[in-house]
């Protein structure tokens, strides 16, 4: 059964934080001892706060210091589950490595010391494609191409005048070439497309296979569509689902921000 954490007692050890008026980070009563929890975030919007491109991200030293303290507390058993590349995911966190699963779902890495990426499920977008895709960022100034490998996306931020223009130039393309096995994926101020086949959850599921995984309960925090996925199949590991921004279907509860996200995270390292 899902919950409403605003209707829901607070843990004497999480306080409501700054989270936006009608939210309140979940309780701590509602996640099982570290040694008996897997770990899964979502990077951009979720850890960390959107930036005017993605390359401006920011780790705050708090969070760095935060996720290696979970790592160790679970026994290894935490993830970022993104839509960047492992190798992107690895220059945003550095020094530190984690285990994660890149590329919504392309590419996974369960141990942060391995070079080895598992479990890959698409070869990278076709190059012809991938060139008729990035001529749309000569739409209009502003709009910044990201070369994911098994994704493109074309972030509108600085550009929000073309969103519209955007998603009609990729339209046509895809009514050029329907038996081209893509999809679409709508974000935050970015149209992102990826060879069709693998999902975040479709990753998650690889991963709960794997130890340290294997056997316990997930809870999952993310923020966008593509991350809703990833919601739908916790209940499958009687885990929880948390949103963040917004109240997103089926979760069990949502944070305002994620400077909240990362408070709650902080606070139950300590619990």
């Amino acid at each position: 059964m899902k919950h409403d954490v605003a209707e829901m007692p607070l843990d004497d050890d999480i306080a409501p934080g700054s989270a936006a008026p009608g939210s309140s980070p979940a309780p701590a009563s509602l996640i099982p001892p570290l040694t008996e929890t897997a770990v899964l975030l979502d990077v951009d919007g979720t850890l960390l706060d959107f930036a005017p491109t993605p390359r401006e991200v920011w780790v705050p030293p708090d969070l760095a210091e935060t996720m290696r303290g979970l790592h160790k507390r679970t026994g290894g058993a935490l993830a970022l589950v993104s839509g960047r590349s492992l190798n992107d995911i690895d220059l945003i966190f550095a020094p530190d490595l984690f285990p994660a699963i890149g590329g919504h779902g392309a590419e996974m890495r369960l141990q942060p010391d391995s070079d080895e990426a598992v479990a890959a499920h698409s070869p990278p977008l076709d190059k012809e494609l991938k060139r008729r895709l990035a001529a749309i960022a000569k739409l209009s100034p502003g709009i910044l191409l990201e070369d994911k490998g098994y994704s493109l996306a074309l972030h509108y931020r600085l550009a929000p005048h073309a969103e519209k223009a955007i998603y009609e130039a990729v339209s046509l393309i895809r009514a050029d070439l329907p038996d081209a096995p893509i999809e679409v994926l709508p974000g935050k101020s970015v149209c992102e497309i990826k060879m069709a086949g693998f999902t975040k959850a479709s990753g998650v599921l690889e991963l709960m296979t794997h130890e340290p995984f294997k056997g316990r309960r997930p809870f999952f925090i993310g923020d966008d569509v593509t991350d809703e996925s990833v919601f739908e199949i916790m209940p499958d590991y009687h885990g929880l689902a948390f949103s963040v921004g917004r109240r997103a279907a089926g979760v069990d509860g949502y944070f305002g921000t994620p400077t909240d996200v990362r408070e709650f995270l902080a606070q139950l390292l300590n619990r």
